[in-house]
């Protein structure tokens, strides 16, 4: 027991087998009992043992536990849990390094949310348990075995965190930078080599993708008068598309340029590892294509 990634090691011994259920690998299939049992009263946690196998209870998850509470008439909740790795890994192959934010993120009846921190994770994921609508918590495998600082947060058993607010980082003057759970990694370190070039970075972790916080992107935006969105995701239709495009329509007549948005490319992911690199943001990519933004 544990899971692919032992997130869950030892909650069946903690918890019970009647709390804590080892599964088929049938994903429709659980995926439809837990809705159930959602109906009838409880709050249950889905675990994928990565979000690509989800697309086996795509229809559940949008047509049964997204619409239910509207075709109801508000009468019917549905307070569920679908989590599980999700985008980018090493080494995996296009089948299992798909981002589906903007899959999700398009979805009423939905929320959907992108932690990068353990603290977030921590905070967020009680959030999502208590919640009474249904919850797509999108965690990244490579954030698994990334050490995050320890802070107050977790010597309080009771802290939450919103599911519908982003997170401003790093406070900054010159370009508002987004990034989105994994992205965040160079989102930090790119921000920390331009600092040092003299351009001030507002780094945002945005964490919730749907509802998306545009108001906190709108005030930085205001401030900061560029953007940059780092989404790991092909770049059509995706979170970073539906960003630009609602700051273009409510910030416009501030932005000195075009949103800047960095994604992955265009293609399934490639198996050998230089075409793989090669497919995603980097630092790299990042530094340069904002001193560009910038003309510096």
């Amino acid at each position: 027991m544990g899971g692919a990634y032992k997130v869950t090691r030892d909650l069946q011994v903690k918890y019970g087998c009647h709390r804590v259920l080892d599964a088929p690998i049938s994903e429709m299939g659980f995926t439809g009992l837990a809705i159930g049992s959602c109906w009838g009263g409880l709050r249950p946690v889905i675990d994928f043992m990565t979000m690509n196998f989800a697309l086996q209870a795509i229809d559940q998850i949008i047509n049964s536990a997204a619409k239910t509470l509207y075709m109801s008439g508000g009468r019917i909740k549905s307070p569920i849990v679908f989590r599980g790795p999700n985008g980018f890994a090493y080494g995996v192959g296009a089948q299992h390094t798909q981002d589906f934010c903007n899959y999700y993120g398009s979805v009423p009846g939905l929320k959907v949310v992108a932690p990068y921190t353990a603290k977030d994770h921590r905070g967020l994921l009680k959030s999502a348990i208590r919640d009474e609508n249904p919850v797509v918590f999108l965690e990244n495998e490579i954030l698994y075995n990334y050490d995050f600082d320890r802070c107050e947060s977790f010597e309080n058993p009771e802290y939450l965190q919103p599911l519908d607010k982003a997170v401003i980082e790093i406070q900054g003057s010159d370009i508002t930078l987004i990034g989105i759970s994994i992205s965040m990694l160079i989102c930090q370190e790119a921000s920390q080599i331009l600092k040092e070039e003299g351009i001030s970075c507002e780094l945002i972790n945005l964490i919730s993708i749907r509802p998306i916080d545009i108001e906190t992107l709108i005030k930085s935006v205001t401030k900061t008068r560029y953007l940059c969105v780092v989404d790991y995701t092909w770049p059509s239709f995706s979170t970073a598309s539906e960003i630009s495009a609602q700051i273009n329509e409510k910030c416009f007549h501030v932005l000195k340029s075009p949103v800047l948005r960095i994604n992955g490319e265009d293609i399934p992911t490639p198996y050998a590892e230089n075409l793989e690199k090669m497919s995603f943001p980097t630092v790299e990519k990042v530094v340069s294509a904002i001193k560009t933004l910038l003309n510096k």
